[in-house]
């Protein structure tokens, strides 16, 4: 069986995050550093992806006071800890047609997620996008949250929150797969 190689763009590849809190929303991005997939008859059959923690922007709020403020706490050890986690990965342990299983790592601290995704693949480019709902409790971000917090009224921070990950990759090089 023969796969093909599809290594990311990193410049044409992002994710989206969205945080909902009692009193509203806020939203940025986290930049994807490097990743592969390997398609099989147009189907993802493995893959992975690193995401560069250091790279987190809030979009939605636009003083730059308040906006540096804001990230300099979501970059903290109440959120991403991104001095000493720089990375964040995901990789994948299942493919059926859209649907994924795999291995999200935020903090050094992994947990499976699934999701669904939508694939595209026209000549030597693949596109893939798909949506993920985290609880950002498994991966020690406990933050005004409910579940370790009582009486934050409105500064209550929702524990889910979405990751909207949009990927671009070029072909590589074929690979074979040796079964065992």
């Amino acid at each position: 069986m023969e796969n093909q190689q599809f290594n990311i763009v990193p410049s044409q590849s992002n994710i989206d995050w969205t945080g909902k809190k009692v009193t509203g929303a806020h939203n940025g991005t986290i930049a994807i550093k490097e990743g592969r997939f390997i398609l099989n008859e147009g189907q993802i059959t493995s893959g992975s992806f690193i995401a560069d923690t250091t790279s987190i922007k809030i979009l939605d709020i636009t003083d730059p006071d308040t906006n540096a403020q804001f990230l300099g706490h979501l970059i903290s050890d109440d959120f991403f800890s991104t001095e000493q986690f720089k990375e964040a990965s995901l990789i994948i342990t299942a493919a059926a047609g859209n649907h994924i299983d795999a291995e999200l790592t935020i903090k050094g601290i992994t947990h499976p997620v699934s999701f669904d995704t939508v694939i595209h693949l026209a000549g030597d480019t693949f596109t893939a996008s798909g949506k993920l709902i985290i609880d950002r409790t498994n991966y020690g971000m406990k933050f005004r949250s409910g579940n370790f917090f009582q009486n934050l009224g409105d500064t209550l921070i929702y524990n889910d929150f979405e990751l909207n990950v949009s990927i671009t990759a070029k072909a590589g090089q074929s690979v074979q797969e040796h079964k065992s």
